[in-house]
């Protein structure tokens, strides 16, 4: 089977995996300060299977995997060597500004483009997540 612009191999996108050392810790900030919503969470034999997604949204969304070994403990907060883990968008960036710096979430690199307008936070770990408020075109006349 191969992919063209009529057919895709796959249904959508589901989970993008955030390795974390506190499910709980991670949980609190993903759900309590950016407002997602548990979707699974249920732990088997131990281990721990919780996804967390944007309210209305929740098809995709973020597997909070807790890390194991130390490799994986190292990519922490760092498992995009850098460059942003996510991108959020928004109708009102400057909501969501006031609202992570009044729950102590560090706010930098305010950017704004003719087409939109962004900034940067961390998680708990270091992850970079951007949120952007994208301008809609002006209708034509």
């Amino acid at each position: 089977m191969t992919a063209d612009s009529d057919t895709s191999l796959f249904s959508g996108l589901g989970r993008l995996v955030v390795l974390v050392e506190d499910p709980d810790a991670a949980l609190a900030f993903y759900r309590d300060v950016l407002g997602f919503r548990v979707v699974h969470d249920r732990t088997t034999d131990g281990y721990r299977s919780l996804h967390v997604g944007v309210p209305g949204q929740e098809a995709v969304g973020l597997w909070l995997m807790t890390a194991t070994g130390g490799r994986e403990h190292e990519l922490i907060g760092r498992q995009c060597g850098g460059q942003p883990l996510l991108v959020l968008y928004t109708t009102d960036l400057d909501a969501v500004r006031a609202h992570l710096r009044g729950h102590g979430v560090r706010v930098w690199g305010e950017r704004e483009d003719t087409d939109s307008r962004s900034l940067h936070l961390a998680d708990l770990y270091g992850n970079v997540i951007v949120v952007a408020q994208v301008r809609r075109a002006a209708p034509s006349v």
